[in-house]
């Protein structure tokens, strides 16, 4: 592959970096401000202002590889973008580049109808509202997808939906207004054509938000993770997505970008991590040293240097390959990257926490959030457990007609 980046690309990075530099990293501390006063789980007024400033400038649904819609990048041109805006935690959403929206929007525009588009797609890419993906249940294993046991049961011309789910993103905001269920409809289907993909509006009777699950004790507000209570929810039967039973291959097509999405940010907040570690070594001192020069410091900053590049060229394949050859083929790629990248990023954070002493672990530095924020994306999309049985199985089948 090439890995030069085109001129277009190259002039969205250095717009997209300077506006990181001029108005996202200088808006984080006011974000959590406004969050911490009054009601948690309302939108901000500097969020908004930031999206706004965005959109005027042109740096909006980057994300999105349709050239009418969004900016019609493939995901090897968006992946660097998505680094920049990923060493921030509030770097995505002024782009309207955040998850789940981003799958969300993708997933609507390969599949949805020309009703669900007018209804839903505009105002999300708008950035008018935001949505939610209800996949996971706290009742059974969803590390294997098939265990989902809430219910889509057809009745004439409507969904009757029960079961619960949770660690469905961004279902506490208020500017959610539709959620992607994905439910068990055909029972005595084949395994992997059981379940449907089913648009549910928020407002929908029956439908309950029960509680936001803290992580590592961060709410994540005002988006957060939401624990949701489905009882006898009804929706026209029109809402299913692409068919009934096809909810699987409506995954495989969602979840392949937004795993290129959540490992350049992963790589970018790394980035950011070794930024802080470094300059914290050149300005501290101990035992009359700066902390550079104790220890084997200057050797964990090259470790880091040399992992985050290793893990950026791996994504950057992985992409590469989804752009030329496809999903199904760069399967083991996309999963090599899923597990790699948010590792890598968890090692350089974790350095940067240990030469910032207590100081990493406090709210003084943005260090601990961050560490939080990786672990958990270990579990997210898929364990890492789950990936490289994946990677293990696609390797040992070049072997099996030789053995």
């Amino acid at each position: 592959m090439d890995f030069a980046y085109s001129p277009k690309v190259q002039q969205l990075r250095k717009r997209v970096t300077a506006f990181m530099q001029d108005h996202v990293y200088p808006a984080e501390v006011e974000f959590e401000r406004q969050v911490a006063e009054g009601d948690r789980w309302q939108p901000t007024a500097i969020m908004e202002q930031l999206k706004d400033r965005a959109r005027g400038e042109g740096l909006w649904n980057l994300f999105l590889p349709d050239s009418e819609l969004g900016a019609g990048l493939t995901n090897t041109e968006y992946a660097p973008l998505a680094e920049i805006m990923g060493s921030s935690l509030i770097g995505a959403e002024p782009f309207n580049c955040a998850a789940p929206d981003t799958g969300n929007m993708e997933v609507l525009v390969r599949y949805g109808s020309e009703a669900h588009k007018r209804q839903w797609l505009e105002p999300l890419l708008s950035g008018e509202i935001r949505s939610a993906f209800a996949m996971t249940e706290p009742g059974v294993a969803s590390s294997d997808a098939t265990n989902m046991q809430a219910t889509a049961v057809r009745d004439g011309d409507q969904w009757v939906i029960n079961g619960r789910k949770w660690w469905t993103s961004g279902a506490c905001d208020p500017r959610c207004k539709i959620m992607i269920f994905m439910g068990l409809s055909n029972p005595d289907g084949p395994r992997h054509q059981q379940h449907s993909m089913i648009l549910v509006p928020m407002d929908t009777p029956g439908v309950k938000v029960l509680r936001p699950l803290p992580v590592f004790g961060y709410d994540d507000a005002p988006h957060g993770h939401a624990e949701v209570l489905f009882e006898d929810v009804r929706v026209p039967y029109s809402n299913v997505l692409l068919g009934e039973g096809r909810g699987f291959e409506i995954a495989q097509g969602r979840l392949g970008p937004g795993r290129i999405h959540h490992c350049m940010r992963s790589i970018g907040m790394a980035e950011r991590a070794l930024k802080l570690m470094c300059e914290r070594a050149l300005e501290r001192t101990a035992f009359g040293k700066p902390l550079a020069r104790l220890g084997g410091n200057i050797d964990l900053i090259a470790e880091s240097r040399m992992e985050i590049n290793m893990a950026r060229l791996l994504t950057l394949n992985a992409a590469y390959m989804m752009d030329t050859v496809g999903n199904k083929v760069a399967a083991s790629e996309i999963a090599q990257i899923k597990v790699v990248a948010p590792n890598v990023a968890l090692k350089v954070i974790d350095r940067a926490i240990q030469i910032h002493g207590g100081a990493g672990v406090s709210d003084d530095f943005p260090l601990a959030y961050w560490y939080a924020m990786q672990r958990t994306l270990r579990l997210a999309d898929g364990p890492d457990e789950v990936h490289r049985a994946a990677i293990g199985k696609y390797e040992l089948g070049k072997y099996l007609h030789k053995a």
